[in-house]
């Protein structure tokens, strides 16, 4: 038996069950906590100019070939 270990895991439980004491004490009480942050970005992502310009030539030969038509020459060459 490893006891720093279980030591840690037990530590590990008494945090989770005061976090879990907490919300519940002050769910009881009316108050509404706020989002834990978690550090993660949320929301739209943003391409730059040369992002939308690559991602559009792509897509333009994507459907080129989806459509079973030619590329455009221009698009041909940079790919």
């Amino acid at each position: 038996m490893d006891i720093y270990r279980i030591i840690d895991e037990l530590g590990e439980e008494r945090e989770r069950l005061g976090r879990i004491i907490e919300s519940l004490e002050v769910l009881a009480l009316g108050v509404e906590l706020p989002a834990p942050v978690t550090g993660k970005r949320r929301g739209r992502k943003f391409m730059d100019e040369s992002g939308r310009k690559e991602v559009s030539e792509r897509m333009k030969l994507y459907w080129a070939k989806r459509r079973g038509g030619e590329p455009p020459r221009a698009l041909e060459a940079s790919a």
